[in-house]
């Protein structure tokens, strides 16, 4: 006797066997390609009775199983193989057809077995032993399922499919507008592409698969004939059987086995109807029925009284008549005393708690919005909306470039704008806005004079340059010229990239911060466990990202600057200036390369000793509590001649660095970004020692 819990030799032999034949088991890419092989076999390959009969019952019970999945559907989405399904069902009785006309034709004049029992039942039973009532009720389920079933549900399929593929380019637009305003993320957003794409190709399917249906009921017809004409044929001539008896024997088989062919063939058709029908109703078939048929008191009130007017009409039978209209007022009454709730409507209990919803939602702020007069809201919709697909480019750009992931930018419609105005507000202030000429183009001059088009003259709102609205009709003049053409979308999405830049620090949420440390590589985890929380909080890498975005520097490279950070922090500089002075030196590499001309070399503007040196006699405090205290002439002085410096440099086509002194170049900053807040201000330890640089002026 064998141990418990030890395989036996046996066992183990059909274990192995079962894993031999996982691959040709059905649900397997190989087992069905095996079942298609097996189907076209049978249509030139003879069967005997016993393989036919289990191919028959096999017919009718998919068809029966099909037919019950369709009815408990709950999205017609849900069954997408079903075109596929179709096809399979109607090859498998087309071959079985074949299959049974060789057996008819062949042996026909042994009697009713001659094609198996299947076929005998059918063919004794449901016709009665009469054959004229088996050939009227074989045509009659042949029109019903060919003249009615089969074309509405083809007629249907093919209806959706057209008004699917036409809905496709406006549902695409819808998802991308809900992205672009931040009602739903990527992940939804690909989600319901995914569907779109799916329901599109469903539909498209369901046309072509429904001739499938339509062809069977036909290839059914001709196969009854051809075996009626052959069997008579064969009888008469071959076998010397008198007309009766072959008519009896060949006529009996024949209607048999189309009886058994059209039945599955029925119940597949209603199947397809059932899909295609169904819709964008939710729910299973017979939820859907009941709900909407017995969802008012009303119609089931009507149904009553008309049952009972004719209950009482002379000549009807009262009984059943009675007992309908009794079933439709009974229910007619539950549901006066029960009305349903409607779609949407919450208990009262839920309500009450659902009505101080509006003042939680009040609180929530936009990162980003986008607010549009009336006249420009075709920028954001219709058919070609161009505003939200560059905002989705743009929300990739700055990924790409700044290593931080944008907010969903919302784009709402104020009406208390002028029609063709517009703003971009950042955590609900504004931090900018314009005006925007949606039929027009904005031409600009490079040389910074006024386009010589008539048109309206403006600034440009990102800039403040002068340029011109013109007519779309003069944008290849204007390009001829050599003036920069923009399109009114490219305009406000170029206003809306720099206040994204100017703001990009206080976009860079604690949420935001967490989500970038999760998303690092597995190898970086280590780093970020032994910083995180022993060395600085979560909070602090924040501000520390943030200090170095505000100066538009990129955090992409994340690694680098947490072993910045690590390294400061274990240098005991705890303050957020000094560990952001660290990790820029860290950054040296990419600063350096970030600001090199077009040239090959990093152009500077230092600062001389005199103005290093009163920078440095104007900081009072001790430590890292150190401020600037420069007096207000001295430092309208500085102020005029950096201004200057930068001028000349401009002029010049450079776009020079300001370099001061490590301990001097936060002070610094704070003053410069108040003037020119995109000049960069970097320390002499933030150049990279391979770049090349060139010094082109002093202040």
């Amino acid at each position: 006797m064998a141990q418990p819990g030890v395989a036996t030799p046996f066992a183990e032999t059909l274990g192995l066997l079962g894993a031999r034949l996982k691959p040709f088991t059905p649900g397997t890419d190989i087992g069905l390609a095996i079942g298609v092989i097996v189907l076209l076999s049978v249509l030139v390959l003879p069967l005997p009775t016993l393989v036919l009969d289990i191919g028959l019952a096999l017919s009718v019970t998919s068809a029966v199983l099909v037919l019950m999945v369709a009815v408990f559907l709950l999205r017609p989405l849900d069954f997408t193989s079903f075109p596929t399904l179709l096809l399979l069902t109607t090859l498998l009785r087309l071959s079985l057809n074949v299959a049974t006309t060789r057996l008819i034709l062949s042996n026909g004049q042994e009697g009713p077995l001659a094609a198996g029992h299947v076929v005998a039942a059918f063919g004794g039973f449901l016709m009665g032993g009469d054959i004229v009532i088996g050939l009227i009720l074989f045509a009659i389920l042949l029109v019903v399922n060919f003249m009615v079933i089969t074309k509405g549900s083809g007629r249907i399929a093919e209806v959706a499919a057209r008004f699917s593929l036409d809905a496709m380019p406006g549902k695409q637009m819808a998802i991308d507008s809900d992205l672009s305003a931040g009602l739903i993320d990527e992940k939804t957003a690909r989600k319901r592409r995914s569907e779109l794409e799916e329901e599109s190709g469903f539909y498209g399917a369901m046309d072509g698969a429904a001739k499938f249906v339509r062809g069977d009921a036909i290839a059914g017809l001709i196969i009854t004939v051809i075996n009626i004409a052959g069997g008579l044929t064969i009888g008469l001539l071959r076998h010397g059987m008198g007309f009766a008896d072959a008519a009896t024997s060949y006529t009996t088989l024949t209607i048999g086995d189309g009886l058994v062919s059209q039945i599955p063939a029925l119940l597949v058709s209603v199947a397809a109807g059932i899909v295609v029908t169904k819709g964008s109703t939710e729910g299973s078939a017979d939820a859907a029925l009941m709900r909407q048929l017995g969802g008012s008191p009303k119609p089931l009130g009507m149904a009553a009284a008309a049952a009972g007017a004719l209950a009482v009409m002379p000549g009807l039978p009262a009984l059943p008549f009675l007992m309908l209209a009794g079933l439709a007022g009974a229910g007619a009454w539950m549901r006066h005393k029960n009305p349903p709730r409607m779609q949407g409507e919450v208990p009262e209990a839920v309500a009450a708690v659902a009505a101080e919803a509006p003042i939680t939602e009040a609180l929530r702020i936009d990162m980003v919005r986008v607010e549009l007069g009336y006249g420009l809201l075709v920028l954001a919709g219709g058919e070609a909306p161009r505003l939200t697909e560059q905002i989705k480019g743009l929300r990739r750009a700055i990924a790409a470039e700044m290593g931080f992931v944008l907010p969903p930018v919302r784009i709402q419609d104020n009406m208390a704008m002028a029609p063709d105005a517009y703003s971009v507000r950042i955590k609900e202030i504004v931090a900018g806005q314009g005006v925007v000429r949606p039929t027009m183009v904005l031409a600009m001059d490079p040389a910074g004079g006024m386009p010589d088009f008539p048109g309206e003259p403006t600034n440009e709102p990102t800039f403040g340059l002068p340029a011109m609205w013109i007519d779309a009709s003069l944008r290849d003049e204007a390009n001829f010229r050599g003036c920069t053409v923009v399109d009114p979308p490219s305009v406000l999405t170029t206003h809306l990239t720099e206040l994204v830049k100017q703001n990009m620090a206080e976009l860079l949420s604690f949420a935001e911060t967490q989500k970038l440390l999760d998303e690092l590589p597995r190898d970086q985890q280590k780093l970020v466990g032994e910083l995180i929380p022993a060395q600085i909080a979560v909070g602090g890498v924040q501000r520390v990202l943030q200090g170095l975005l505000a100066e538009r520097v990129s955090i992409r490279d994340l690694p680098t600057i947490l072993e910045g950070i690590q390294e400061a922090c274990a240098g005991q500089a705890r303050a957020i200036p000094a560990i952001v002075a660290h990790v820029r030196s860290r950054l040296a590499r990419q600063l350096s390369d970030a600001h090199l001309g077009a040239a090959g070399y990093l152009p500077l503007i230092t600062l001389s000793a005199q103005w290093e040196e009163a920078f440095h006699e104007s900081l009072v405090g001790n430590g890292e509590e150190r401020q600037l205290a420069m007096a207000p002439t001295k430092l309208a002085e500085f102020m005029q001649r950096l201004r200057s410096e930068f001028d000349t440099a401009a002029g010049a086509g450079e776009a020079p660095v300001l370099l001061t002194s490590a301990a001097l170049r936060s002070h610094v900053r704070a003053i410069v970004e108040r003037i020119r807040p995109e000049t960069p201000v970097m320390a002499q330890t933030e150049i990279h020692p391979r770049v090349r640089i060139r010094t082109i002026g002093s202040i």
